[in-house]
């Protein structure tokens, strides 16, 4: 990977590898963007294939994360760590554990706030604890925002009661509804209850027998082999595990009518695979909107009058109207629904670029 040529072409700020040879820790910090304020993006925990893998998604995650934050309004850009090995194998030795966390804290207070962290895939609420213990750049500290998942998985909601009003006609068109959701780990668990609440049938896969037995249980999911969600017969397809799921193989396979998930990256390539779903008449809600919840409560952490949880959901509710703007203007237009959103976000961050400077006494 060409990763100086990779980041002058997407307009990266800082690419960071950080070692503890004592931990094992071998992690990655990507920043894409600070026009609007520091960068903030989750620390995903996962066994890579390879170092380039790794980095890869570190980059492709923060790039996301400034458009995330620019569409959801906030003061935040975009950034993203990623750490390479076992996070269940970590947690079998408690002081190990506390030390792996807390060399990285130090690792991310080096950087002087340009990035802020939270949890992510493979990360939990006592690993940012252990996090603050060496820096105050983390949020979704228990006591104040918490775990983000269930918030993440509340704006997949009303993104998906969006792409049902814009395609069905109604938002309680979701009843009776079958949704084929790929992963029910910590976001989709929270998804499928909204979901189950709502009246929607439920299909669902995950590698995590656990958690595929409790969605079956206390939702009546019927659960299916990972490679056969893309080819159940459903009305939406809701991918919440990892990204690049809709591609050259599964567009062909899916016979839903709406693609909205929790997970981030979805098309392996926004433009070949957009413009595949657009042509087989499948409506995308573009993903870094639809699953902007997360972020939108753990910044509250950062607010000056401090963490509210009514303001937090008031703003990821929000995210039902933007999903609807951005779908209705690209019917209207003809345009892909995730260049109709890379354009308000763009133009957000155009548009605070390029406000006048003026002296501000130091």
């Amino acid at each position: 990977m060409d990763k100086f040529g990779y980041m002058e072409k997407y307009g990266f700020e800082q690419l960071c590898f950080f070692q503890d040879k004592n931990t094992g820790l071998k992690a990655i910090t990507a920043i894409h963007n600070t026009v609007l304020g520091p960068s903030l993006g989750g620390t995903r925990f996962w066994m890579y294939d390879d170092e380039e893998a790794a980095v890869e998604d570190a980059l492709r995650l923060a790039r996301g994360m400034t458009y995330k934050s620019a569409l959801a309004g906030l003061a935040l850009g975009g950034g993203k760590s990623v750490i390479i090995g076992d996070a269940a194998e970590l947690r079998k030795d408690p002081v190990k554990y506390e030390a792996f966390w807390r060399a990285f804290g130090r690792y991310i207070e080096g950087l002087n706030g340009r990035y802020i962290t939270a949890e992510d895939v493979g990360t939990k609420t006592q690993d940012m604890v252990f996090i603050n213990m060496e820096t105050s750049n983390v949020v979704g500290l228990p006591g104040r925002s918490g775990d983000p998942s269930p918030y993440t998985a509340r704006g997949v909601f009303k993104s998906i009661l969006a792409c049902c009003n814009h395609v069905f006609g109604s938002d309680d068109a979701i009843k009776d509804k079958t949704v084929a959701v790929q992963g029910v780990g910590n976001v989709g668990y929270h998804l499928c209850k909204y979901l189950h609440d709502a009246g929607a049938k439920l299909i669902v896969c995950d590698v995590n027998q656990a958690a595929l037995d409790r969605v079956a249980e206390e939702f009546g999911a019927t659960v299916v082999a990972p490679d056969d969600i893309y080819s159940v017969e459903c009305d939406i397809y809701a991918p919440c595990a990892l990204g690049a799921t809709v591609n050259d193989d599964t567009i062909p396979r899916l016979k839903a009518k709406i693609v909205c998930g929790g997970a981030n990256n979805v098309l392996k390539s926004p433009s070949i695979h957009g413009s595949a779903l657009q042509e087989r008449g499948i409506v995308y809600a573009p993903d870094y909107l639809a699953n902007a919840g997360g972020v939108i409560n753990v910044s509250y952490e950062l607010a000056e009058f401090g963490y509210n949880e009514e303001a937090a959901l008031r703003d990821i509710d929000y995210i039902y109207h933007r999903m609807l703007d951005i779908l209705n203007v690209a019917k209207e237009t003809g345009r892909l629904t995730h260049e109709v959103a890379d354009k308000m976000a763009e133009d957000r961050i155009e548009a605070v670029k390029a406000m006048k400077a003026i002296w501000l006494k130091p």
